[in-house]
């Protein structure tokens, strides 16, 4: 976990020129806001994914009202619906809180139509509701996200597939094949193929996925072993004593 935080806060990828960026005073100046679009962008492209640097967009969105793009906040929602269960979707929210005008009135913003329905997939991914996440997400009702933002985020759907896995490697240690494929949105040979590359064991006899032992799916017992000294427990009866 501690490696996992580390690479939230500085990712392994992130250029030298964002770095700078992120980490010191020139986050808030204006006049960088495009680079950090152009890297956002990069991001989407690449399967890569910066939550300080795409925050910092939001941020200098907050202080110049003229800088703000709709489409960009779109995407950092749509990035960080990956990142579950990291508090990256809400926190990017937090910096939402007062509802920016559209830089360009021809244009409709888009923002608060998919706004409502971002933060419900959200929503679904923490409490683990895969199988009504991808119903959501599949929607007459999103269509346009789909058509218009996740289609060009490279590798989206099998990032939400890793935050499925996640979740159920630490709870499974063996799981039925017609439910995992609930939770993938993946069916037969989609699904035998996506099993046996992450490790895993299919059963095609049983339908049942073994999964590898790991710290989080094994059951142990724990023995919690006070040890108290008698001067210890002597000073507690007799403090108990004077008290009463």
């Amino acid at each position: 976990m501690a490696s996992a935080t580390s690479d939230w806060v500085t990712p392994p990828k992130r250029p030298e020129l964002i770095e700078n960026l992120v980490s010191g005073v020139d986050r808030y100046n204006p006049s960088n806001v495009g680079i950090l679009e152009d890297y956002l962008y990069h991001q989407i492209r690449s399967q890569e994914y910066d939550c300080l640097a795409n925050l910092a967009i939001l941020k200098l969105y907050q202080f110049n009202q003229d800088l703000y793009n709709p489409d960009v906040i779109v995407n950092i929602l749509v990035k960080a619906l990956t990142s579950v269960p990291f508090p990256d979707f809400n926190l990017s929210i937090a910096l939402l809180d007062e509802r920016l005008p559209s830089a360009n009135p021809d244009e409709p913003d888009p923002l608060p139509t998919l706004l409502p329905h971002l933060t419900s997939l959200h929503s679904l991914l923490q409490q683990c509701r895969f199988p009504a996440f991808w119903a959501l997400y599949r929607s007459d009702e999103l269509e346009s996200l789909r058509d218009n933002y996740t289609v060009e985020v490279v590798g989206f759907e099998d990032s939400i597939r890793d935050v499925a896995v996640r979740a159920v490697k630490a709870a499974f240690q063996r799981i039925g094949s017609k439910r995992l494929s609930s939770y993938l949105d993946l069916e037969g040979a989609d699904l035998e193929e996506y099993v046996t590359r992450i490790g895993w064991r299919l059963d095609s006899s049983t339908g049942v996925v073994e999964l590898p032992p790991n710290p989080d799916n094994q059951i142990s017992s724990t023995v919690v072993q006070e040890d108290i000294k008698l001067p210890q427990l002597s000073k507690v009866i007799s403090h108990a004593i004077s008290a009463a």
